[in-house]
């Protein structure tokens, strides 16, 4: 009875697959690619990658790094990819020559296979930071002192609703913390401008019923867009002044004799 063997190098005892082993397989098969020459698009305000339409990963390093370089690597759908490390070869102020190694699993075996990659980095402002740039805005959420009348002096009602703020952007959700604009002083308190009405909107309640403020919602006409009106919303709240003196309570009435 004949022995099965790899029609390439002859090798028995091996697995096969249409009567090649896995090793010579290997030696056939474009295991690992890469293109000639990628392009990542980054902001280099924030940071934000440009994958296709959208952007992700704000707040990651202006920098590229191993997450922007594996994604460029393709794979055979066979393969699986243990590891790459990667050495910069040559750069100039655009262009990133790089070498990586990739160790692979491919019909139960593991082969390191080189990579030759070259990055250009292109920076593009992403959406937010543009809209930041041009200060806009579709919500303001205006902080307050507790009434309409200014009881408190300037400056020491900004450094109290400065610390409240502080303690609300540092419970919010980071969707809504990165809709924030920008922020105006004003004599009465602080406005904080917004990208996002609906992150406004959630960081008020989240004000309102942490310190117990008082929050009024009110809208603007501020143009039309694809037929359908477009407003701007303001949230305003009041924080009441946690060490006001109490009101003086009105001592009962002695009893007079008749």
């Amino acid at each position: 009875m004949s022995e099965e063997f790899c029609v390439v190098c002859g090798a028995t005892g091996r697995a096969l697959t249409d009567g090649v082993c896995a090793e010579c397989a290997a030696d056939r098969t474009e295991l690992v690619t890469a293109p000639e020459r990628a392009v990542v698009v980054l902001c280099p305000h924030c940071g934000a990658r440009k994958s296709g339409a959208s952007w992700a990963r704000a707040g990651a390093s202006p920098l590229l790094t191993a997450e922007d370089l594996v994604p460029l690597v393709g794979v055979h759908p066979e393969v699986a990819v243990r590891e790459i490390r990667w050495e910069e070869t040559s750069a100039t102020g655009t262009v990133r020559e790089l070498a990586g190694l990739a160790r692979v699993r491919f019909r139960g075996i593991e082969r390191e296979v080189p990579i030759r990659l070259s990055v250009k980095t292109e920076h593009q402002s992403c959406p937010d930071c543009s809209r930041r740039s041009g200060r806009f805005y579709t919500a303001v959420i205006q902080l307050r002192g507790g009434s309409e009348r200014l009881s408190e002096k300037p400056k020491a009602l900004r450094a109290r609703l400065e610390g409240i703020w502080a303690e609300v952007l540092a419970e919010a959700r980071p969707d809504w913390r990165k809709a924030v604009s920008w922020l105006d002083d004003l004599p009465e308190g602080w406005d904080v401008f917004f990208t996002n009405t609906l992150a406004a909107r959630s960081i008020a309640r989240v004000a309102k019923q942490k310190f117990g403020a008082s929050l009024k919602e009110s809208a603007t006409l501020f143009g039309r867009k694809n037929g359908q009106d477009v407003y701007r919303v303001t949230f305003c709240l009041r924080f009441p002044r946690s060490n006001a003196p109490p009101a003086p309570r009105t001592a009962p009435a002695a009893d007079v004799e008749p």
